[in-house]
């Protein structure tokens, strides 16, 4: 459960960000203004501070600040509604309107990429619960020592980062630097806190299942012998391949994160999720020198036009995951969504690059081609940085 709250929370956090960094003004007007700018003190000329932007009327009500809430969260006012349907139907007229410069009518590229991104993550955090993934109470055993050590370690950072700071400070120098670590330090300790709190929760959940277990398994020993094998099978397949063929690289620090990574699976896999979601703004730089090829001997292009297509495009591959999701969630026909999944990636990144750039049907067929293994090449170095920060 507290995964799925922390996702939630993610998720408005994520709609809060994107909000604020869109710039849509949350403080409401209705009417004009008269007097001075609360905000700025400048004169009031209409609904919105000429100078600074904030509202002319300012709301000091509890419902406001609910109103402010579900807008941060959905983000949809008549800029999304005019911004999906192109990003969906038309990705390279609102990829080149945006380059243009025709930017009030929809939601920027960079706002709807962290919009996406957060509700992509929270659509996977819905998937199984850590109990149904640990394969025995062994492995839980070890993934809370292991937890709890980690935790230890970052009380431990943290307590050190927090002495230098002081004797910094009793020495009378700059504490700019320091205060960024302890800043850094607390939020390491908060992470593995809740780390450390899922394993306990799935430790909890799973020790009730064993007790249920133990009660059926007086009345019917042949279902407990079943319940047993399911939870054998439990173990995913990576994790058992590598704990009967344990890697031998030569390099001992791989060694061990590997063998970790497999007598902890659950645990594994949540940190490569969170580290997934935290440098997921990462594919955006890893993209553009490869799209940068396809196009530097044409002049008139420049790089920001390259990161406005990633990031609408990104956005749209975001939305198409959840839509995936959701359609194997409603239980829709596997051959639909499996065509959708193989054949939209594709058939958007054409009319995209299309459109954006003014691509004949030569120049868009084999820029296509290009770009689905480019995105291939991008897809793995990133997977390689998020292992390599995770485990590192």
């Amino acid at each position: 459960m507290s995964t799925e709250i922390e996702a939630a929370g993610a998720l408005i956090d994520g709609g809060l960000v994107a909000h604020a960094i869109e710039g849509t003004k949350l403080g409401g007007a209705h009417g004009a203004g008269h007097g001075a700018c609360l905000n700025c003190g400048a004169a009031l000329q209409g609904r919105y501070c000429a100078n600074c932007g904030q509202g002319a009327h300012v709301h000091r009500s509890l419902l406001h600040l609910v109103e402010e809430l579900l807008h941060g969260l959905f983000h949809f006012d008549a800029k999304g509604w005019r911004t999906l349907p192109l990003l969906v139907a038309r990705p390279g007229l609102l990829t080149r309107r945006y380059v243009d410069g025709q930017r009030m009518r929809y939601v920027s590229p960079l706002a709807l990429f962290l919009f996406m991104v957060f509700l992509m993550f929270f659509v996977a955090s819905l998937s199984p619960s850590p109990p149904d993934v640990f394969g025995s109470s062994g492995d839980l055993a070890s993934a809370q020592v292991e937890t709890e050590r980690e935790l230890d370690k970052a009380r431990a950072a943290l307590a050190k980062q927090q002495a230098a700071l002081e004797r910094i400070r009793a020495s009378g120098g700059d504490t700019a630097e320091a205060e960024e670590e302890v800043a850094g330090a607390k939020a390491d300790v908060e992470e593995a806190r809740i780390a450390a709190s899922a394993v306990a929760q799935a430790a909890s959940a799973a020790a009730l299942k064993l007790a249920a277990a133990a009660s059926a398994a007086s009345a019917a020993p042949a279902a407990s012998a079943a319940a047993g094998q399911g939870a054998s099978r439990a173990v995913p397949g990576w994790a058992q391949v590598l704990r009967e063929k344990p890697l031998n690289s030569g390099h001992p620090r791989l060694d061990a994160a590997v063998k970790r990574a497999a007598d902890n699976p659950e645990l594994t896999v949540y940190k490569l999720k969170n580290t997934a979601y935290k440098f997921s703004f990462m594919l955006v730089p890893i993209s553009l020198p490869f799209l940068w090829l396809l196009f530097f001997w044409r002049r008139g292009i420049a790089m920001y036009d390259h990161a406005v297509f990633v990031l609408y495009s990104l956005s749209f591959m975001s939305l198409l995951f959840v839509a995936l999701v959701g359609l194997a969630a409603l239980h829709a026909g596997g051959g639909a969504v499996a065509l959708l999944a193989i054949f939209a990636p594709p058939l958007h990144m054409a009319a995209q690059l299309k459109e954006t750039y003014r691509l004949g049907w030569w120049g868009t067929l084999w820029r296509t081609v290009a770009l689905l293994i480019v995105s291939a090449l991008v897809f793995v170095v990133f997977l390689l940085f998020i292992v390599y920060v995770t485990m590192g």
